[in-house]
């Protein structure tokens, strides 16, 4: 016995659709709604942990996620300038244990179409161009929700999975919300020198960060961090100049992406947000989890494995238990919130720190130490 069998879910990112596949699993009747009008993601790759692959495998997604992406270990750090040398080597944690690689990378794209194809599967129904604009929770046992200003039906729960700039968020009188943290990210989708194994990075020269993830045998990712800057406005031609021209202090592997930049790839940029909304995430029949309950910057690359265990453990105690109450609410928050609390503390301390120039910080026993909290499952 479940206890929910008739679920909302807004949003159609990784922490709606992998609460999607686990409750369709259990026998659930699941409807997801995205406000988008067809399967989208944004940005050009994803960095994945350890703790983040252990959930696909819950989900039954792992086979087809390890043949889309680029599984690696370890982290290199080099140096601006000539010849880009390495200057460290650095080991990673395994955070989702011994079966799992340490990190992968994979385009976006690719990790949404998996998803989606695994929540079909398992039964669940999708609608896009759907936006979730109303609640009425006068029952306590249900929850009436509303897309596009229409009612769709009742339900046993609506989950909030709708990210960043989450409707249900406010629909549920939540006022937290994300806030800049002083930093912008430029990123690109280009081809995948041989010598790149392992995200790398260099500290120093002209920007915050400058780095690269493989996401396939021919793809990865690359990125610039610099001081947050108003960017509205500024034209396809251009954003692909300023990020060939912020990362000419750069070598090495910068030069292959130099020439894709040249050659046409697109940049695009983001500014850091952080927010984490305090307990609870519940306001009777509705929840959120992932993004609309918190953000992060992604200097720990550890924003979608949170989001993708805040499903896990939901998912588990609405299937476990048979009734939505007090003690499941009380379980579900403490096992979530202090650890997707210290994710957030910690990725906007390692930001801060280069804001404030501090040159003696400890990275790497701040990102050990949180390595070590991710091994342990959720």
């Amino acid at each position: 016995m479940t206890a929910v069998h008739r679920v909302a879910i807004a949003g159609s990112g990784v922490a709606g659709l992998a609460t999607a596949i686990q409750l369709a699993k259990a026998g659930v009747e699941v409807d997801v709604f995205e406000s988008k009008p067809e399967p989208t993601a944004l940005g050009s790759g994803i960095s994945l942990q350890g703790n983040a692959l252990r959930v696909f495998d819950a989900l039954g997604a792992w086979d087809d996620i390890r043949a889309a992406g680029y599984p690696f270990e370890g982290l290199h750090l080099r140096a601006p300038g000539p010849g880009a040398p390495i200057v460290a080597a650095l080991p990673d944690v395994k955070t989702g244990g011994p079966d799992y690689p340490a990190a992968m990378g994979m385009p976006r794209p690719e990790l949404t179409r998996i998803l989606l194809a695994h929540a079909e599967q398992a039964g669940a129904r999708i609608r896009f161009g759907a936006k979730v604009t109303g609640i009425d929770a006068r029952s306590d046992h249900t929850v009436q929700v509303f897309v596009n200003d229409e009612s769709a039906g009742e339900y046993d729960l609506l989950v909030g999975a709708d990210g960043v700039h989450s409707s249900v968020r406010g629909l549920i009188g939540i006022d937290t919300v994300p806030k800049p943290t002083g930093m912008g990210i430029w990123r690109t989708f280009v081809s995948r020198p041989a010598e790149v194994e392992r995200s790398e990075l260099y500290y120093g020269g002209p920007v915050f960060i400058a780095g690269y993830t493989p996401t396939g045998e021919d793809s990865m990712y690359a990125f610039l961090v610099e001081k947050a800057q108003d960017r509205a406005g500024v034209s396809d031609e251009e954003a692909t100049n300023i990020m060939l021209e912020e990362s000419r202090a750069y070598d090495g592997p910068w030069n292959s992406i130099r020439d894709d930049l040249a050659a046409g790839a697109h940049a695009n940029y983001t500014w850091f947000t952080q927010h984490i909304v305090a307990e609870p995430w519940n306001r009777g029949r509705v929840v959120i989890i992932g993004d609309a309950a918190h953000s992060c910057p992604p200097t720990i690359a550890q924003g979608a494995a949170q989001g993708l265990e805040d499903a896990l453990v939901l998912t588990e105690l609405l299937v476990g238990r048979d009734a939505v109450d007090q003690p499941l609410w009380d379980e579900f928050h403490a096992r979530r919130i202090p650890r997707a609390t210290a994710i957030v503390e910690a990725s906007v301390q390692l930001g801060q720190w280069q804001l404030d120039g501090v040159r003696d910080a400890d990275v790497p026993g701040l990102m050990f130490g949180i390595a070590q909290k991710m091994a342990q499952p959720a």
